[in-house]
């Protein structure tokens, strides 16, 4: 991971982190899941909500990323009497208009998610399980850790259509101005920090770290966390483990950074990396995979540099792989023939899906790492990451990839809060962890649904 700045249509693709911005909507969304089917006639087409397609306006990436799901939809309505429709909307409407849509009856036949929304949905029991839909050789070909937020058991209710880790961009130009070169790079934490802390100067910012409350920026967080070899939850109890050293001392970092100067309050050029590597604002910038494709196109003249996030001394590398998945309303008009769309467009074995498939990850539409080993293989065939930043992510940074966590948002919300209040108001970490760690115990004990983890 990502989810996630506002998804409405911009001159470039939505981002990530535009896309997650206003997940928190949904917070108290679970319990309205439970209405009946939809009332919408048999023979309508089924709904696929979506932000790409069809494209908000003519900007060719966005048309380019319309066009594949177009390709996708009339490759299936060319040979099934059961048409789809896809309906395009912001992020930011599609976390207003869906809580409401399920509570009445008529959610979308078939949408889009990030593992932070997974449990909201399952738990309300309205997602397909796609699993018998699919040849158990498609389900292998998924890489475990791109599946794993989307599985329940035996079940599949979701089909991710890539993969999205974490990194640092950095700026070569401006280390370079200041006396650096690539063998300069922060190697721990307290290298990026002492680094971040001296770039750091006018409108030169050192280390960019996300700010703002929100599903994204604890996606960006987790890693952080994790090279502690702390955690939320434990994955085998289930049980929460936030008031511990690594919890902690993540932070510890996120505040620090604030404290030292070396992070701002807000993001410079009002959080875009284009405009702030462009003019040579930022030096360190964590954001993910994304961000290749969109300075590529975007400032092709701007030189950037990627690398894995540093850990603590003596900590490994982790980071946090997001991505959206394809998902279908068990309660829809048509919830057999949604799945085996889905399947057929992201879950075949199919050489026109796995090429179509490897056609969104491709530096020519969205840029993403792959979900699926027969996808990589092809895109590795066709030299598509050629290119040495998505070199880097594919052989240095992916491999250190854990799965974004699908915790519900009261989960959410306690590390956000512990977060922020840390980073902005320079609360203590370790009563932070322990105010946490008293939430989520209260939370859990009486939760009842899927694993968090």
């Amino acid at each position: 991971m990502r989810l996630r700045p506002s998804p409405a249509p911009t001159p470039r693709s939505p981002s990530r982190r535009a896309l997650l911005a206003g997940s928190t909507a949904l917070a108290a969304s679970t319990a309205m899941l439970s209405s009946c089917g939809s009332g919408r006639s048999t023979d309508a087409p089924l709904r696929f909500w979506n932000f790409y397609s069809p494209a908000p306006q003519q900007d060719p990436n966005l048309v380019a990323q319309s066009d594949w799901f177009d390709t996708a939809i009339s490759r299936w309505n060319s040979a099934n009497t059961r048409q789809i429709e896809p309906v395009y909307m912001t992020g930011d409407q599609m976390n207003q208009r869906m809580p409401v849509a399920f509570a009445s009856g008529d959610g979308p036949d078939i949408f889009l998610i990030s593992p932070g929304d997974y449990l909201r949905y399952a738990n309300g029991g309205v997602l397909e399980d796609l699993a018998p839909y699919m040849e158990q050789e498609a389900i292998d070909d998924y890489f475990p850790q791109a599946l794993a937020t989307r599985r329940s058991g035996e079940g599949i209710y979701g089909l991710p259509m890539e993969q999205e880790p974490l990194a640092l961009f950095y700026d070569p130009e401006l280390l370079e101005s200041a006396g650096l070169s690539d063998g300069d790079l922060p190697a721990d934490w307290e290298q990026l920090l002492e680094l971040g802390a001296q770039l750091s100067t006018g409108n030169q910012t050192g280390l960019v770290l996300d700010v703002d409350p929100g599903y994204y920026q604890n996606f960006t967080f987790y890693p952080w966390l994790w090279q502690t070899g702390g955690d939320v939850i434990d994955p085998d109890g289930q049980t929460p483990v936030f008031d511990a050293d690594g919890p902690r001392a993540a932070l510890d970092l996120f505040g620090r950074a604030i404290a030292s100067g070396a992070t701002p309050r807000t993001r410079p050029a009002n959080g875009d990396i284009v405009g702030a590597f462009t003019s040579h604002y930022a030096a360190f910038w964590e954001t993910g995979v994304w961000d290749v494709q969109n300075l590529l196109l975007n400032a092709p003249d701007t030189s950037f540099g990627v690398m894995s996030l540093p850990p603590p001394a003596g900590g490994e590398e982790v980071t946090a792989l997001g991505g959206w998945a394809w998902c279908v309303n068990s309660r829809g008009t048509d919830p057999e023939a949604a799945a085996r769309f889905v399947v057929s467009a992201l879950g075949s074995m199919d050489e026109e899906s796995i090429a179509h498939h490897a056609a969104w990850n491709s530096p020519t539409i969205k840029g993403n790492m792959p979900a699926r080993a027969s996808v990589d293989a092809v895109l590795d065939a066709e030299d598509a990451f050629a290119d040495e930043r998505y070199r880097i992510f594919r052989e240095d940074i992916l491999p250190t990839g854990r799965a974004e966590p699908r915790f519900p948002p009261v989960v959410y919300k306690a590390v956000s809060d512990a977060l922020q209040s840390v980073q902005l108001a320079g609360a203590d970490p370790g009563d932070e962890a322990r105010r946490a760690q008293k939430s989520l115990e209260g939370y859990l004990e009486t939760y009842r649904g899927g694993t968090l983890i």
